[in-house]
């Protein structure tokens, strides 16, 4: 990450910060975030199927838990159970779960992407990282996967990389609006905002695109300045009420830790870089 005139924890308060805020507002959409430093992992996955929506998600985790324990591995329950499991803050217990579903379903890239993503919710990146590796076959690329491994090289502070295979990704899955979702956020947690709002853009206009991206992109437009255009976006979704305090609540963050100073900061250095290593 450019830091430049920057103390050295600068970075780290920058992802903190946006990472909490990330977390508020996807958790107020019903949806939890990934612990760290990393973007919210938007890769498809048949654990989001609506076949396994339940208004009371406290009663859906102890009828999966049961469904899962009359048959461990079972790859359809054991995924919506560890997700389930995951954004109610049981990190450890999904790991076991997905960890028992990966000897069940050898290879299967959407079980492995689940896997890779809850170890790395633990903390056990570079663990996460092989699972994914081991998963992914060149022959035969798979974009979730891809997806997963940004998510995860993004978790351990290396944007670029992460960037990287979100791009592969993209190649796979031209305009996947979850890849593109997980690319924006990866954008601006290197702080390049502008790239961040494009791709944020691109994925929110997708007729798939959610409120997980739409708020995502509302972040982005708040920490760029464009309070407007930030509730604009989150007004898709909200009464405008909620709309407002929500880019209050981000106005508030931005106040409180100078994240906004330190963006902008950066992103002047970046673009004053720019013209030189044209030429």
């Amino acid at each position: 990450m450019p830091s430049t005139l920057l103390s050295p924890a600068a970075p780290r308060r920058l992802a903190g910060g946006m990472i909490r805020l990330g977390l508020a507002l996807l958790l107020a959409a019903g949806v939890a975030g990934c612990k760290g430093r990393s973007p919210v992992d938007f890769s498809a996955s048949l654990a989001n199927s609506s076949l396994f929506q339940s208004s009371d998600p406290r009663a859906e985790l102890e009828r999966l838990g049961r469904a899962y324990d009359r048959k461990p591995g079972e790859k359809a329950v054991s995924l919506r159970y560890a997700q389930l499991l995951r954004q109610t803050g049981q990190h450890a217990q999904a790991v076991a779960v997905l960890q028992r579903t990966t000897i069940t379903n050898l290879n299967d890239a959407e079980v492995s992407a689940a896997y890779g993503k809850a170890l790395a919710d633990v903390g056990r990146y570079q663990e996460a990282s092989e699972v994914l590796a081991r998963a992914h076959t060149p022959d035969r690329p798979d974009w979730r996967l891809l997806s997963s491994q940004g998510t995860v090289a993004d978790q351990m502070g290396e944007h670029v990389r992460a960037q990287q295979f979100y791009d592969a990704a993209l190649q796979v899955a031209p305009g996947e609006p979850t890849v593109m979702a997980n690319l924006g956020l990866s954008y601006a947690l290197s702080k390049r905002l502008a790239d961040a709002e494009r791709v944020l853009t691109q994925a929110a206009n997708h007729p798939r695109a959610d409120e997980r991206i739409r708020a995502n992109l509302a972040l982005v437009l708040a920490l760029s300045g464009k309070f407007d255009q930030s509730q604009a976006v989150a007004g898709r979704d909200l009464p405008p009420q909620e709309a407002a305090k929500r880019v209050a609540d981000i106005k508030a963050m931005i106040a409180q830790t100078n994240t906004w100073a330190a963006i902008q900061q950066a992103e002047t250095q970046r673009k004053a870089k720019a013209p030189r290593a044209a030429n």
